[in-house]
């Protein structure tokens, strides 16, 4: 069995019924809408952030949900969403999961409105609830995904990001979403502030060890759906490469910059690049503090009593960075 199959398996009805739910939560009276979200729900990815909303849930609840937990799930997963298509329209990107993405098909301004109807979606379901205690977790979500795209451009442009200004990027960019997806399924269940702080914390490290695994995608060899040195392409500053910037000589570091900046579409000189900071020690760096984050996120986990939906959140910390893709 997939280890993708085995985290889903104690919430496979929850998934199910979700799946009802979330695609209802995206109908809309104009039919071009229709189609275009159509056409995002058959090209789905592996859902995990709702899988982390409703094992969160099970795990603190005794194994049962309610429907603020559904709605909870359709809330991160419609931003989620939203937040790839504007992704694509900013990166200028005409591929997502392997298909055409939302902007190569419709083009920028059908996709930025189409991003814009989900996030209101999302904002709309929440308010319809009343349930407010879930819309101030996924507001601070978005605020803060926005400033880290920015705070990322910023810095882009100057290549000078250290090591503590790349984390709060990262917490900001990716860990921020599976901070809400955990803090959004304990407050479906618990009015304890505390326990919901600590799932907030436990998404939060998560994400953090997630996205280190992303950028050693980008000096690995495999096919992931996104070709080898495409960060170093985009001028984006990754872990092992601001590790290697302060661990080599000054030359060899005004060397680096250059490529980043002026070169980054000679392919040979992005494999240069590649090949210093791995002979660095960049990606033993970088591997070492993703499996630091990964500890913490299981510390905090095994605090709560041992069942199967703890399991299934162990299995999905140690699948995050392990996952080929």
């Amino acid at each position: 069995m997939k280890v993708v199959e085995q985290i889903k398996e104690p919430i496979y009805a929850e998934m199910e019924m979700f799946e009802e739910k979330f695609t209802a939560s995206m109908s809309s009276k104009v039919a071009l809408l229709n189609r275009i979200t159509h056409f995002i729900v058959n090209r789905k990815g592996k859902q995990m952030r709702p899988m982390f909303v409703f094992l969160t849930a099970k795990m603190l609840n005794k194994g049962s949900v309610n429907e603020r937990t559904y709605r909870g799930a359709s809330v991160i997963e419609l931003i989620h969403t939203a937040s790839l298509v504007h992704d694509d329209v900013v990166d200028d990107s005409n591929m997502r999961r392997g298909f055409f993405s939302v902007n190569a098909l419709w083009k920028n301004k059908i996709a930025v409105l189409v991003g814009d109807f989900m996030l209101s979606k999302g904002m709309l379901l929440c308010i319809e609830h009343n349930d407010f205690d879930l819309l101030k977790i996924i507001s601070v979500a978005v605020r803060e995904i926005s400033e880290g795209e920015l705070l990322q451009i910023e810095k882009a442009r100057k290549l000078d990001i250290t090591e503590e200004v790349y984390y709060n990027i990262i917490r900001q960019k990716t860990a921020t979403l599976l901070a809400a997806c955990c803090a959004m399924g304990a407050r479906t269940v618990q009015d304890d502030d505390a326990v919901v702080e600590k799932m907030r914390r436990f998404g939060e490290l998560i994400g953090m060890a997630f996205q280190i695994k992303d950028d050693l995608f980008d000096y690995g060899e495999a096919a992931i759906g996104k070709p080898t040195g495409i960060d170093i392409k985009e001028q984006k500053m990754t872990l092992p490469l601001i590790y290697t910037l302060n661990n080599v000589s000054t030359a060899e570091k005004s060397w680096l910059i250059q490529s980043v900046k002026r070169y980054n579409r000679d392919k040979k000189r992005v494999k240069e690049v590649i090949e210093k900071v791995k002979a660095a020690g960049g990606l033993a760096y970088a591997e070492k503090k993703m499996e630091e984050y990964r500890q913490k996120a299981l510390e905090i986990l095994l605090e709560f009593p041992k069942d199967e939906y703890r399991d299934a959140l162990e299995l999905m910390v140690n699948y995050v960075i392990s996952r080929k893709q």
